[in-house]
């Protein structure tokens, strides 16, 4: 199925059934009285976050949701029925935008069950609701009201602990499939990941962690240049980003230092705060170069960005250094959640 993380829809509650004007008429009863009964309340429009959901493809074409609207009451103070409710399944990861405000409404991974979006109208009332000692035979119903109605927007953000950052090619999807069971494209040209891959890293007893590939980024990328921007926000739920920098110098004219720098500064022009998560850097295509050589080039990129964060040597194709990064990365990870339920608990 095409990934697709944005839509537009709109959804309406169901309106309430019209009060009943009736007046009981039986053999032996002539003055029966009032007997119109209420109208049924209309539906609720309902979200529900499915874990089976990964993309926003269904709202691609069905854009209307409508609950149904509640019956009429009838004589002998009978009710109308009730409108069926509307469900609406998307994925955990969606953030449910109002289009007219710009208001977020609801993030639907905090969602454990469901949650109303739309209420449907209160059923009307019939004429046996206004009978009194003083009126004995009230003509006066009313009718039901309107159910809400609402422009959404949906926006899919993966959930995932870490994010890959890189130039086109850099080898993110080469590095994913070297530390999980995720099959993305691999090809020797730039932009083959196209949407958001998300990989499970299995790390033994421990549990493990979700990584997720984004489009390449290249420079101009905050302001909508190439493909990156697009799933920048895709970044937004991580706890952690690698940055993965190919030293093998097969390209003279991608000067690393200076890609680092780049990224970083989409980053920041993006905003969001997004610049301030944890970077580790990740010297990818080791196997270009023999180990000295490899050693010398990431030095040399540590000392002119001065970094002072941690920072690995691996070779993606081959899956050298691999398994060594995503066992600190589930004991820093590990360790940020024991931190933060202390916090919490304090």
């Amino acid at each position: 199925m095409k990934f697709v993380d944005e839509a537009r829809i709109n959804i309406y509650a169901g309106n309430g059934g019209n009060g009943c004007l009736s007046f009981l008429r039986e053999k032996y009863r002539p003055k029966g009285g009032p007997d119109g009964g209420d109208g049924g309340r209309g539906g609720d429009v309902i979200l529900v976050p499915d874990t089976g959901l990964n993309t926003l493809a269904d709202f691609r074409f069905t854009r209307k949701y409508k609950a149904k609207n509640g019956e009429s009451g009838a004589g002998k103070d009978r009710f109308g029925k009730h409108g069926e409710d509307c469900i609406i399944r998307m994925p955990t990861a969606t953030i449910v935008t109002d289009d007219y405000t710009g208001e977020v409404i609801v993030d639907m991974s905090t969602v454990k069950d469901q949650f109303v979006i739309a209420r449907g109208g209160d059923g009307g009332l019939g004429n046996a609701r206004f009978k009194s000692s003083t009126n004995q035979a009230p003509r006066r119903i009313t009718d039901g009201k309107a159910g809400a109605e609402l422009t959404l927007t949906l926006e899919l953000r993966v959930l995932a602990d870490v994010g890959l950052l890189g130039l086109p090619n850099a080898g993110k999807s080469t590095f994913l499939r070297a530390v999980s069971h995720a099959r993305p494209k691999v090809a020797n040209y730039p932009f083959t990941t196209l949407y958001p891959e998300l990989g499970v890293v299995d790390v033994g007893e421990r549990g493990g962690f979700v990584v997720a590939d984004i489009p390449g980024l290249i420079e101009g990328a905050a302001q909508g240049a190439g493909l990156g921007i697009r799933f920048l926000k895709h970044l937004l739920r991580t706890r952690l980003l690698l940055h993965i920098v190919d030293i093998s110098g097969f390209d003279p004219e991608i000067d690393p230092v200076e890609s680092i720098r780049s990224i970083q500064n989409e980053l920041a022009a993006f905003g969001h705060e997004l610049n301030e998560l944890p970077q580790w850097l990740v010297f990818n295509k080791c196997d270009f170069l023999s180990e000295q050589q490899a050693q010398d080039s990431g030095q040399r990129i540590l000392r002119e960005l001065d970094w002072q964060g941690p920072h690995y040597w691996v070779s993606a194709i081959n899956g050298e250094g691999c398994k060594l990064l995503t066992h600190h990365i589930d004991e820093w990870l590990l360790e940020q959640m024991t931190a933060k339920e202390n916090s919490d608990n304090s």
